[in-house]
């Protein structure tokens, strides 16, 4: 029985990689902007925070992770920016030889996509998961994220019911659905 070829990836196949920004929090160019000003395809999940400036409150739209951005490019492609700009990186796959770390495209293109549905998404990194966060599994039938699966994630006191999405090994996120979508598996 032969064994099946998978087709050899190549610096020219357009992926999802996760990348680092060093950039300070208050830079001038942080790495998003930079690659939009490329017309270079990214996301940075972003939160709203309130700041103050001058001794004003100002409401201002930042990052979840300040070094996290994921860029869909090709690897030619982004090469000749991360060795021109020493804040921008590669984020690598633990124990091996510097192999950049790479998310599936039909999987961020979800989350992205479950993001940018909701009203307010909240962010999580792994490590605030507990499992009791991933007790019950739903799938949304109808409306905006219909097809999605996922868990529920309801907050004692809030009558608000929200999907969990998550990037395997990377990130998850919250999500608003509307009860009457809610399907319990």
């Amino acid at each position: 029985m032969k064994e099946a070829l998978k087709p050899a990836v190549g610096d020219d196949d357009k992926r999802w990689f996760a990348m680092r920004d060093l950039t300070r929090s208050n830079a001038k160019l942080p790495a998003y902007k930079m690659l939009a000003e490329k017309n270079i395809k990214c996301f940075t999940p972003m939160v709203t925070k309130f700041l103050v400036r001058n001794g004003t409150r100002k409401r201002v739209v930042v990052p979840f992770i300040h070094d996290l951005i994921f860029v869909y490019d090709t690897r030619s492609t982004l090469d000749p920016i991360v060795a021109k700009v020493q804040t921008f990186q590669y984020r690598y796959l633990r124990h091996t030889n510097r192999q950049p770390m790479t998310i599936n495209k039909e999987e961020m293109d979800r989350f992205i996509a479950a993001v940018e549905a909701g009203h307010s998404p909240q962010y999580y990194s792994l490590d605030e998961i507990s499992p009791e966060m991933r007790n019950r599994k739903i799938r949304i039938i109808g409306g905006v994220l219909d097809g999605y699966e996922g868990s529920l994630i309801t907050v004692r006191g809030s009558k608000v019911k929200r999907l969990l999405v998550e990037l395997p090994s990377l990130l998850a996120a919250s999500v608003e659905v509307e009860p009457e979508y809610i399907q319990l598996l």
